[in-house]
């Protein structure tokens, strides 16, 4: 199989292999994975209750100057937490962002993780990007798409045969 350029499509594929058994990744499955060369544009947010006191666990290093303003990358990705935790699905965002005081277009994934498989405790983000050009447009608009629910444990074992 050819290897995946993208980062964000890298930790998805990484993410759905592990959620395939019918529940959502657990953060020691990940963690070992994201001290590669892809961990510099990964984030890990710690959900908690209330959901306005989620918090970065870690934050790669090419992300890590985004901590300050709610217009940056890294914070772009903290305050989607709500939704995904909501749905109980992954979320896939295209859009504009600062990173260290430059216009960047950026695809990220934020995707939930599971210590019992149920209950969503952290998010991974992975986020690839590239400065504007000089002559390219300032888009307005960020995209939004939820990525497949991950199948209820219950669930699965109901189709597999006996």
């Amino acid at each position: 199989m050819k290897k995946e350029r993208r980062l964000a499509w890298r930790v998805l594929r990484h993410w759905t292999d592990i959620a395939q058994g019918g529940r959502l990744p657990r953060r020691d499955e990940i963690e070992g994975w994201m001290v590669g060369e892809d961990a510099a544009n990964c984030v890990l947010i710690g959900v908690e209750s209330p959901i306005e006191l989620s918090y970065f666990v870690s934050v790669g290093l090419n992300l890590a100057t985004a901590l300050c303003s709610a217009d940056t990358l890294a914070g772009v990705l903290l305050s989607l937490t709500p939704q995904v935790v909501s749905a109980r699905r992954g979320l896939v965002v295209d859009g504009v962002a600062t990173l260290n005081g430059v216009g960047i277009l950026y695809r990220s994934m934020l995707l939930p993780l599971s210590e019992d498989g149920v209950t969503i405790d952290h998010l991974l983000g992975a986020v690839s990007y590239r400065a504007l050009r000089s002559n390219e447009a300032r888009p307005t608009q960020v995209n939004f798409r939820r990525l497949p629910i991950v199948p209820a444990r219950a669930a699965v074992a109901k189709r597999r045969p006996a």
